[in-house]
């Protein structure tokens, strides 16, 4: 019996050698001492006695036992030598009574390296082992700039307090993301319950993921895991369902395809041409004759929110433009039903598009569209890489560039203030380019930064006027009462209260006019269908979607000025991020040709160097500042303590 074991490992280790001579692979096991250097090598720590996964056994530590091996950890010698004999002894003793002697092994990189049982190791793999245990020696690389490296440390922190190290990721970040999904706050501890279960429910996802083709695909299983449980949540995984598991991971299959490249996201800067109506346009829209339905799905009621009611008001301008053609009605996933529940029964009640317009509606709005491919949903968020729905904003730093330009001009030798709610991508472009647009007109003023996002504008306000500033850029959105609506745009604060000079006009009503107009009149799937990335609309002034309304007793030379920058930034003349930029800590922001990319304005994690303040910590923001940056909050401010959204842990 242990003879018919040997001859069919060595047929895999043959097979193996062949493939990776045809591949031109090296075909036998790396050794750790080639790829380290003897100071390195010398250098390691005991980690006592652990269980190592098969599946990160990667070769030996002395380069004298690797071509002993395919690199398949299956032998190569021939069936009457004396290492095949050891090896069949070691397969006798695994049958009969299991091999129980630790190994000594040494982890680099979370790889394992085998010094001592390379045949055991051999045994074990090719009999299925999951597990072995090993005396563990581990080597530390040097910490630097590298991804994998980044990665690496990372998985040593989450480690730490999870007890895992079997998931993997492509990318720095996803471990503190998975600490956020399992409830937990950065560095707090798991239970023994909560690994055990987790275990469970990643042991599930692989039985049913890899078997699918997940092995074929360039990302990693705990990729995949965890672009799953963001949409579905952990719990159920736990039980093993797979028949369930199997119908979603279908749905979401594109998003997961979608992992492998490095930018998912296509941004759309301009509205593009309107087409005639394409054959699969009519087959999702019905005939000509049909009334279109349209949902809005908001998280708030209008009475709570200026922004809903500005949505609102665009959703009131589709139904005047689109009359007789187009049916809207609003939804409010503010109660005790769950969001996607309510964009289902949209769905259900026939609307075939369907707008969500807060980012904190995002998850719940990628699970609909997985499970009702009939509707095409879209979300108001940004830098959002989903291939199921698509995503959509508007460039407000181009008006608070403009902004910042009057205030320098009007603030002569004293400083101005800006007040910004919460740290979630596109708003610190928006901080950065007032100040930009300060620096202009103004080079020796310094811009102090508050967040309103902590507690209120008011208080915001207060705290810069206390320290002498009387020109501060505020919300960019109408507030429900009379004071709040005063609170917005660019403000003069005077004696009898603040004075708007100007401000930022969002007007969803085109915005979702265009869009619509996209679908009626285009091939909205098949163009889709064409690319390999998700699409974000990220719409400016140039589109119409955005503009300013200005206070009829402002000066004429700073109504000139604003007017002469809408057009330049209209005509793509003038771009506020072009040239050399410089943060707070005096590091340069360039790119190749000179400017940013649109990808990494709205990616911004740092501040300008004539801006006076921080990005706030998670902990300090309001409940609803803590859910919108658990969404879609800049790395900086989400890495800080966010938990996970509502029923997203593991038990």
């Amino acid at each position: 019996m242990p003879e018919e074991y040997y001859n069919a490992a060595r047929k895999q280790a043959q097979k193996e050698y062949r493939a990776a001579v045809n591949d031109k692979q090296p075909p036998f096991l790396p050794a750790l001492d080639t790829i380290l250097l003897p100071n390195q090598m010398s250098a390691g720590q005991s980690l006592g006695i652990r269980q190592i996964p098969v599946a990160f056994l990667a070769g030996t530590k002395n380069s004298g036992r690797a071509n002993m091996f395919a690199r398949n950890f299956m032998p190569l010698a021939p069936e009457d030598s004396e290492f095949a004999g050891k090896w069949r002894h070691l397969c006798q003793v695994h049958l009969e009574e299991g091999i129980r002697d630790p190994l000594k092994i040494w982890e680099y990189m979370n790889r394992y390296y085998v010094e001592e049982g390379n045949k055991r190791a051999s045994v074990l793999k090719f009999f299925g082992a999951v597990e072995l245990t090993g005396e563990v020696y581990r080597i530390l690389p040097e910490r630097s700039n590298d991804p994998e490296v980044q990665r690496y440390y990372e998985l040593l922190d989450f480690s730490a307090c999870s007890g895992v190290s079997y998931l993997e990721f492509s990318r720095p970040g996803c471990y503190e993301e998975l600490q956020a999904l399992m409830g937990k706050k950065p560095g707090e501890q798991w239970t023994e319950e909560e690994q055990s279960a987790f275990s469970s429910a990643y042991t599930n996802f692989r039985s049913v993921y890899e078997p699918k083709g997940g092995k074929e695909l360039p990302v990693t299983t705990g990729d995949a895991f965890l672009a799953y449980g963001k949409v579905y949540g952990l719990q159920e995984l736990r039980y093993g369902r797979a028949r369930e598991t199997a119908a979603r991971l279908s749905g979401l299959w594109e998003d997961i395809r979608l992992l492998q490249y490095p930018d998912g996201v296509d941004l759309k800067l301009k509205r593009e041409e309107e087409r005639k109506p394409a054959l699969l346009t009519r087959l999702v829209w019905g005939s000509s004759s049909k009334l279109r339905k349209v949902a809005f799905i908001h998280d708030r009621s209008p009475d709570q929110s200026g922004w809903i009611c500005n949505h609102e008001l665009g959703r009131s301008y589709v139904e005047r433009v689109f009359q007789g053609k187009i049916s809207t009605s609003a939804y409010y996933a503010c109660g005790q039903i769950p969001p996607e529940q309510i964009i289902a029964q949209a769905v259900s009640e026939g609307n075939t598009l369907v707008f969500t317009t807060s980012p904190r509606l995002l998850s719940a709005s990628l699970r609909a569209a997985v499970e009702h491919p009939e509707a095409a949903v879209l979300n108001c968020s940004l830098n959002i890489a989903h291939r199921y729905i698509r995503t959509y904003y508007a460039r407000m730093y181009e008006v608070k560039y403009i902004l910042g330009a009057m205030a320098g001009a009007l603030a002569g030798g004293h400083n101005v203030g800006y007040i910004c709610d919460y740290p979630i991508y596109g708003q610190i472009a928006g901080i950065n380019a007032f100040a930009l647009g300060v620096q202009l007109t103004n080079p020796k003023a310094n811009v102090y930064l508050d967040w309103s996002g902590t507690g209120s504008v008011e208080a915001a306000l207060e705290r810069l006027t206390r320290q002498g500033i009387v020109l501060v850029s505020s919300s960019d959105v109408s507030g429900l009462s009379e004071q709040e609506s005063s609170l917005r745009g660019l403000l003069l604060v005077t004696g009898d209260g603040p004075v708007p000079i100007a401000r930022p006009v969002l007007k969803w009503g085109i915005y979702y006019e265009a869009i619509i107009r996209q679908i009626l009149n285009r091939s909205y799937q098949q163009d889709y269908a064409g690319s390999a990335r998700a699409w974000n609309y990220y719409w400016g002034m140039d589109a119409g979607v955005v503009g300013l309304t200005y206070n009829e007793d402002m000066l004429d030379g700073s109504r000139k000025l604003a007017g002469l920058l809408e057009k330049s930034i209209c005509a793509g003349i003038c771009r506020p991020f072009q040239d050399a930029l410089y943060d707070q800590n005096g590091r340069r922001h360039q790119d190749w040709n000179g400017e940013l990319l649109p990808e990494q304005i709205i990616r911004m994690d740092w501040l300008m160097e004539n801006v006076v303040g921080a990005i706030p910590s998670y902990e300090d923001l309001t409940d609803t500042g803590k859910e919108t940056v658990a969404v879609v909050g800049i790395a900086q401010a989400a890495r800080s303590g966010s938990p996970v959204p509502a029923g997203k842990g593991i038990l």
